[in-house]
């Protein structure tokens, strides 16, 4: 603001920054690790990501491995999308979530009058998935007697609703996935072992989110983005020090956990900036207590510390080998040299 000699306002000067190049970067980045709304740059994802439109194509039953909160459920609707059945529907059910009784009605449907309150046929999950993709989530933690009905469907494709006397075919794609050790649970006898063997055609296993810390700022950013919307609010970034914390973090709850972490922080910032305050006190005491030298503000962009991180854990996979690193991350040797030279790698 400018003013004369007697105070009075004259005129003004106002800066402006061009954010068009930072923007266009960042949209880049976002279409470049963004896969069916799978977001990662991990070696290990991107490993999986490669050969999941084979997956989809062949319709073979897919049994996922992976921790709670890993992105289980993203990865089926990802095969049932990329498949000849996406126009049909998808359908999921927790197994773990529901009694045995509850469980089988709701996978098989059931005729009237199978119990007191079956007023009218209803279809199950099964009949609901016809044409299309029936996710059980949670397999491992079904009761061996419904083991062996779902092994019926599996061998013969068909089933009886609960209560009927006729026979249902189908031929929903089955997919199957689990935060369990199956065959460590065949070995008690708690999963059965021709069970396993029919889910088990096609396997993928996830990794938790610890083992793909580059991912932890892609994943924020799109947090950002998604409660901005849904909370009306214009939260641009996540401070250099709580980005700290939440990248030395070993998320017991994978991505669902920093999902929520993220829902958390939008409750209590009022700025524009996510600071260490706004992240449950868990996480910061957690983080102290296991890493009380670590914490310190990164000098580098949210982009270069994913970077950096993706660099570390190819290094390690290759065991230090930087021809190796190199070729797994596409760049030549030289320029994976420079890199880690200016990451503090060297």
């Amino acid at each position: 603001m400018l003013k004369d000699e007697n105070n009075n306002i004259i005129g003004g000067v106002e800066t402006f920054r061009d954010l068009s190049t930072e923007e266009t970067l960042r949209k880049e980045i976002q279409e470049q690790y963004t896969f069916h709304d799978i977001i990662s740059k991990s070696y290990a994802v991107k490993q999986i990501l490669n050969i999941l439109p084979d997956i989809a194509d062949s319709d073979s039953t897919v049994l996922i491995e992976g921790p709670s909160g890993s992105g289980k459920e993203m990865f089926s609707k990802a095969i049932h999308n990329l498949s000849k059945r996406a126009n049909e529907k998808f359908v999921a059910i927790n197994c773990g979530a529901l009694p045995d009784t509850l469980l089988e009605s709701e996978l098989f449907g059931y005729v009237k009058g199978a119990f007191t309150d079956a007023k009218k046929d209803k279809p199950g999950r099964f009949a609901m998935a016809q044409g299309g993709t029936i996710l059980l989530d949670e397999i491992g933690d079904i009761s061996t007697a419904l083991q062996v009905k779902l092994l019926r469907v599996l061998q013969e494709r068909e089933y009886e609703p609960l209560g009927g006397n006729h026979t249902v075919k189908t031929n929903a794609r089955i997919i199957a996935a689990t935060n369990r050790n199956l065959p460590e649970r065949v070995g008690k006898g708690a999963f059965r072992e021709d069970l396993y063997y029919r889910l088990n055609v096609v396997k993928l296993t996830l990794p938790a989110l610890k083992e793909r810390r580059e991912d932890i700022p892609l994943l924020i950013e799109h947090f950002l983005r998604m409660f901005n919307l849904k909370k009306e609010k214009d939260i641009q970034q996540v401070s250099t020090e709580a980005m700290a914390i939440l990248l030395a973090y070993d998320f017991p709850g994978n991505i669902r956990e920093l999902e929520n972490i993220i829902e958390y922080a939008f409750v209590l910032c009022r700025g524009k900036e996510i600071l260490p305050q706004h992240l449950p006190q868990d996480v910061t005491v957690k983080q102290e207590v296991n890493h009380p030298h670590q914490i310190q503000a990164p000098k580098l962009s949210i982009i270069a510390q994913a970077e950096a991180e993706a660099i570390s854990q190819a290094l390690l996979r290759n065991k230090g080998s930087k021809q190796k690193t190199a070729e797994e991350m596409g760049i030549h040797k030289t320029t994976l040299w420079r890199k880690m030279k200016r990451y503090g790698l060297c």
